[in-house]
């Protein structure tokens, strides 16, 4: 059976997924709002964090993602039970370059094709962490299967984003959601293929439509 890739995002509700577990997690760009989803924390999250981890599943990240994690969770005792599945899973990183593998059971990934090598292998679902980078090219392979959103109450401004340039048009279909009692959202969704359009309403070509549309047209709209 097809491994899963599975993206967990945290995410404002302007859909920055920057640095939500801490100040010096990642202040590139000079984002300054650090550790912006502890506070926000409610039951729905929590729930959703335990069922994403309490199982058998390897993580896929990218390599600024992964340099934060192996510089963290390594350090944390493994009577906590995200640091413990950390250790037991496995960990793809996704680089084009080489770079330390210090943290036990960590393995590089040079480009898509060996991911999607890793996703149809044997093994449990793989589920991505942070790297924001990974989810348009991704998408753009075919190569999520499941998309898990969970939307803090918190608008961040700037900051990087969960579906940045170059993510390409799909249709997702929902799955799952709910919320919890301080706000926060979360909801499952799977990839179901190409954007539908259609009119909202009766279609009318009037001379007024004509005139803004050559306006568009000409940069000046």
């Amino acid at each position: 059976m097809t491994r899963r890739i599975i993206g967990a995002a945290f995410v404002s509700l302007d859909g920055v997924m920057q640095a939500p577990g801490g100040d010096e997690e990642d202040r590139s760009g000079g984002f300054a709002h650090g550790g912006w989803l502890a506070p926000l924390a409610d039951e729905a999250l929590e729930g959703q964090i335990g069922a994403l981890f309490s199982g058998d599943f390897d993580l896929l990240l990218a390599r600024r993602t992964f340099e934060i994690f192996a510089a963290y969770w390594p350090f944390i005792p493994t009577d906590d039970p995200i640091s413990a599945a950390f250790a037991r899973a496995r960990k793809y990183v996704v680089s084009g370059f080489p770079l330390s593998l210090d943290w036990a059971g960590s393995e590089r990934l040079a480009d898509l094709d060996a991911v999607e090598r890793v996703r149809t292998g044997e093994g449990p679902d793989l589920i991505i962490q942070g790297s924001s980078s990974l989810y348009p090219q991704l998408l753009a392979r075919g190569l999520i299967d499941r998309l898990v959103v969970m939307t803090a109450p918190v608008l961040l401004g700037k900051g990087k984003r969960l579906f940045g340039e170059g993510t390409p048009p799909v249709t997702l279909n929902l799955i799952e959601q709910r919320s919890g009692a301080r706000g926060m959202r979360i909801a499952t969704y799977e990839p179901a293929g190409e954007v539908q359009t259609a009119p909202a309403g009766p279609q009318l070509v009037t001379e007024p439509e004509l005139a803004r549309r050559a306006r568009v047209s000409e940069g000046t709209w």
